[in-house]
């Protein structure tokens, strides 16, 4: 048994003392002042990947700091004079919360339905400065093909052409040969991304790279990489409409934010006065 499981039984050990308590299927492994950490809180937080001694240095430390806070707690809750101020603070808090949480939900359902491809389209024709490409984006063709594939100096061949009897050929032989083919002639693509499918430093290095190399072959001890680059759009120049408009949309919506909340409480106030629902004294 490791070191991590000892240290779990332990503490459940001591857990299992108390009294019983409904712990909602949760298995839990301290408690203090009737508050409880579970094992799989615990498992929660702990990092993805993390074994051995490792795990359980850090679910020590884990544990240590829940019962510290959980004690500091007790002590602080003990100490204030003032509990009902207190009370009130955290019953504003939780209104605005709420209040916040359900404008939130409204404006993302009502305004993003409202959002149309023209508006996005005509705010980003307006406000080119806004959308500069941090990186350079291409449009092209990539094909990943085990060095034992018959017939390669055939893909040398059509890679490098932007024809119809081309690509035809490249997507028949791709379905039985490939292990990854990838068309976007019609769409943009950040160059990270083909710098991470592809093992050539100089993709990373050099950000004009592919625009003066637009076929691209490269092959290591189990794959030929190849790679055409139809179009290259230099980094600083506006970013394609299709990357920049999610960050329009949201724009378009906080613009309209302010007016549709007003309007929304503006329905309710006029709502609760047709059915008497406020009462002056």
């Amino acid at each position: 048994m490791g070191k991590f499981s000892i240290f779990v039984v332990g503490l459940m050990t001591l857990a299992g003392c108390s009294q019983a308590v409904d712990h909602k299927g949760k298995t839990p492994l301290v408690e203090v002042g009737h508050e409880f950490l579970y094992k799989e809180d615990l498992q929660a937080a702990m990092p993805v990947g993390m074994r051995g001694q490792d795990s359980a240095r850090f679910a020590e430390e884990y544990i240590h700091n829940w019962i510290k806070d959980v004690l500091l707690y007790k002590k602080a809750e003990g100490n204030i004079p003032d509990n009902v101020k207190v009370d009130e603070l955290v019953a504003s808090y939780r209104k605005a919360l709420i209040m916040h949480t359900y404008q939130e939900e409204l404006v993302n359902q009502k305004l993003g339905n409202e959002i149309s491809d023209a508006e996005i389209e005509q705010y980003y024709n307006q406000n080119t400065g806004m959308f500069s490409a941090n990186q350079p984006y291409v449009q092209g063709l990539f094909m990943k093909v085990p060095i034992s594939a018959q017939h390669l100096n055939n893909v040398r061949a059509w890679y490098k052409k932007n024809t119809q009897d081309a690509i035809d050929k490249l997507e028949k032989f791709s379905i039985g040969n490939a292990v990854s083919y990838d068309y976007f002639y019609d769409r943009w693509i950040p160059v990270s991304e083909i710098a991470a499918k592809i093992p050539l430093k100089a993709i990373d290095t050099d950000a004009n790279y592919l625009n003066r190399n637009r076929n691209v072959e490269v092959r290591d001890t189990a794959y030929c990489y190849f790679l055409h680059v139809e179009n290259f759009l230099p980094a600083g120049q506006q970013l394609p409409l299709e990357y920049a408009k999610s960050e329009i949309k949201e724009i378009l919506i906080n613009l309209k934010r302010v007016e549709f909340i007003n309007r929304m409480k503006d329905d309710l106030y006029k709502e609760a006065s047709d059915d008497k629902d406020i009462i002056y004294y």
